[in-house]
């Protein structure tokens, strides 16, 4: 499919990001608000297209109170 992001390590980030955000029970509206963005931007992080940039993951990491390196190793 177009515009998504198809590196390997970006789609591991990907998977992790998302089963991070389930593993804590929250929807993506909810991460978006905490986030100050909107739903779309979580979306588009979730599904490759549009890539999370280190502040972000940064934000997130806290969010779902995992380490940096959950998502990146």
């Amino acid at each position: 499919m177009a515009g998504k992001i198809y590196k390997k390590e970006y789609r591991k980030l990907v998977r992790r990001l998302k089963q991070a955000r389930l593993e804590t029970g929250m929807t993506q509206t909810q991460v978006s608000k905490r986030l100050r963005k909107c739903q779309s931007y979580i979306s588009k992080i979730e599904s490759g297209e549009l890539m999370v940039d280190i502040l972000t993951l940064k934000e997130m990491a806290k969010i779902y109170k995992k380490s940096i390196d959950f998502f990146i190793n």
